[in-house]
């Protein structure tokens, strides 16, 4: 059962690297009453979805759509539901999409809007009823890139941060994300959204988050399937074996069938992956 949901602004007053353009507006796709995605975003938000029986352990969730939208619904309000079911609090991020028409520096506007989230959930742990030390990101294809951004990216300065308060995620859930930046196993859709047609090398390399990991990540579990025609299972591999390489509690799922954006599907053998988390998340003492 889900006690109540709302939602805040991420940002109190001036969002940090925005260009204001009237011509630019939010195109959402709302059927009945639901948000089911959404694009042109200026004004990220946060939605919480509070459980009946909160356990402490609160997820900050990042849809997918390729920086190009976000799948609000199906890789958002669906997710941080079934996450109540579970006592979890579920906090979804609408995020800014990268973009020069309303960006300064379109590549850091989303990791912008995803630290702030998670230091907005950690300074309201007490009101919000969530333990500080259990907030963790999970993201979803390019949300997934977002999440392994940030989960190794937190405490890169792309904001005045005025606050003491940590953006580092307690843990990490990728599912089929985006990891490299680099050709061989992109998702080119994602990487021209975000960084543009022609990338610097350092680019390439900083956005690549396989790159990034060391001591401090987060425990990490990752989902897959080898089918993924849109986002290769090589990502997922490669983010995983740069975590095993430092030490770092790590799980990884590959499922034989599934393709991409299988979200919350009830069919084929990625339907498990929900219970492959809640299991992963009672090892790490989070359930």
């Amino acid at each position: 059962m889900i006690a109540q949901s709302f939602e805040i602004d991420v940002w109190e007053t001036n969002i940090p690297n925005a260009i204001n353009n009237q011509n630019y507006q939010e195109s959402p796709i709302i059927e009945g009453k639901e948000l089911m995605k959404t694009s042109q975003v200026t004004t990220p938000t946060l939605t919480i979805f509070k459980p009946e029986n909160p356990n402490g352990t609160a997820v900050l969730i990042l849809p997918g759509g390729g920086y190009k939208h976000l799948a609000i619904h199906k890789e958002g309000t669906k997710i941080a539901r079934w996450l109540n079911t579970l006592g979890i609090t579920g906090i979804v991020l609408k995020y800014r999409l990268p973009s020069d028409v309303i960006m300064d520096e379109k590549s850091i506007g989303p990791l912008q809007d995803a630290q702030k989230a998670l230091r907005v959930a950690r300074s309201n742990a007490a009101t919000w009823g969530i333990d500080p030390a259990k907030i963790g990101v999970m993201g979803f294809s390019a949300g997934g890139h977002l999440a392994a951004t940030l989960s190794t990216g937190y405490d890169d300065e792309v904001y005045i941060e005025n606050s003491d308060v940590s953006a580092k995620p307690n843990f990490s859930m990728l599912i089929y994300p985006v990891i490299t930046m680099h050709d061989e196993f992109t998702h080119q859709g994602s990487k021209s959204n975000l960084l543009g047609e022609n990338p610097t090398s350092d680019q390439i390399d900083i956005y690549s988050t396989e790159n990034r990991i060391n001591q401090k990540t987060p425990p990490t579990i990752l989902i897959h399937a080898l089918d993924d025609t849109s986002v290769p299972y090589q990502n997922s591999v490669m983010y995983f074996e740069a975590l095993q390489k430092h030490n770092i509690s790590s799980e990884i799922h590959l499922y034989q069938k599934g393709g991409h954006g299988f979200g919350l599907n009830e069919d084929g053998p990625a339907r498990n992956w929900p219970a492959a988390c809640e299991q992963w998340l009672r090892t790490n003492a989070l359930l």
